[in-house]
This record gives structure tokens, C-alpha cells and sequence, in this order.
């Protein structure tokens, strides 16, 4: 289960910082995605993924969205080079789940929260997922693989991705 926290600057500041004491953290087991836009687009960010006890909290600021709600995703393939960010194949699944919320029921392991972004396009969000791991190179280890922020809310209903839209910012995963 996720639990999602929409931050403010300050407190995703501190965040970001590595300040988050107090979860329960085993070490310093991270990871990262620097997102770039792709083409035709202006989304850029970055994502950290830490280990914090039993879970992983993903910590990401983004900026260049339209105001609202978009799909946000971990995809199979660390690799960004289509223009449309298509190389980056589809949503991680290593358990064969369908498509689905973060918050209940079967889903991909990929499937994240919502991004939220505000009237400047801007979104920051913490959230916790359940599943992966970092840099162990086991089937559910993230690094090497992608985020990719669409264009559109997920409906977390439809098959296969959740009807996001196209793919606006894609960044590859990698161990800190």
C-alpha cells in the first residue's frame, strides 16, 4: 500500500536533503532519475527513490506540467532515447499484476501515485511503495529501469497503463 503526502517547498526541501530521520531507515540505500523532457515537451525533474525500513519512499519534484493530475509511472526499460520516450517499454511488472491503484488491490509494481501539479506546474510529492528493491539486482530492483511522467491523469482501471497519455519526461534510474 502507498501512502501519498503532497508537500510544500520547505518540507520537500528537507526531504530531498536526506532529513527524513525517524522512518525506520536501514542505511543509505538510494536511487535516482534525473527526468528530461521529451520531445515537443518542457517536463523536467527529478525523482529519488530511498529505502526507509520496509518500504521505499520516492520523493519527486517536477516542473513544466499543466495544472492537474498525470500519470506517473516506473517503466521496465532504462532506456530514453525515443523522442516520445517509448524505448522506455511498459510499466514495470515483475509479478504479471494488472494495472491498478498503488493504494489497494493488485498492481504493477510501477504504478505510482498521481503527480499533482499546481497552478505553476509544479508538483512535489512523497510517497511509499511496497515491492522493489534497490540495486540488488534481484526481479524487482528498479535501477536500471525508468520513470516517466504523461501528459494525463491515470484512471488506474484501464489495461494495460491506465490511459495516461503520452509520455512527456523520462529519466533512468540509477544507484547513488
Amino acid at each position: 500500500m502507498q501512502k501519498f503526502i503532497l508537500l510544500g517547498g520547505l518540507c520537500s526541501a528537507v526531504l530531498l536533503s536526506g532529513c527524513a530521520g525517524g522512518m525506520g531507515s536501514r542505511g543509505t540505500t538510494q536511487a535516482e532519475a534525473q527526468l528530461a523532457p521529451t520531445q515537443g515537451n518542457k517536463v523536467a525533474g527529478s525523482v529519488t527513490f530511498k529505502q526507509t525500513g520496509e518500504k521505499i519512499m520516492v520523493l519527486a519534484e517536477i516542473n513544466g506540467l499543466s495544472p492537474g493530475l498525470h500519470g506517473f509511472h516506473v517503466h521496465d526499460k532504462g532506456d530514453c532515447s525515443a523522442p516520445d520516450g517509448t524505448s522506455a517499454g511498459g510499466h514495470f511488472n515483475p509479478t504479471s499484476k494488472p494495472h491498478g491503484s498503488p493504494e489497494h488491490g493488485e498492481h504493477h509494481l510501477g504504478d505510482l501515485m498521481q503527480l499533482v501539479a499546481d497552478s505553476n506546474g509544479v508538483a512535489r510529492q512523497a510517497s511509499y511503495i511496497d515491492g522493489v528493491t534497490i540495486g540488488d539486482g534481484g526481479p524487482t530492483d528498479i535501477v536500471g529501469r525508468s520513470v516517466i511522467v504523461h501528459a494525463s491523469p491515470d484512471d488506474y482501471k484501464s489495461q494495460p497503463a491506465g490511459n495516461s497519455g503520452p509520455r512527456q519526461a523520462c529519466g533512468v534510474i540509477v544507484k547513488k
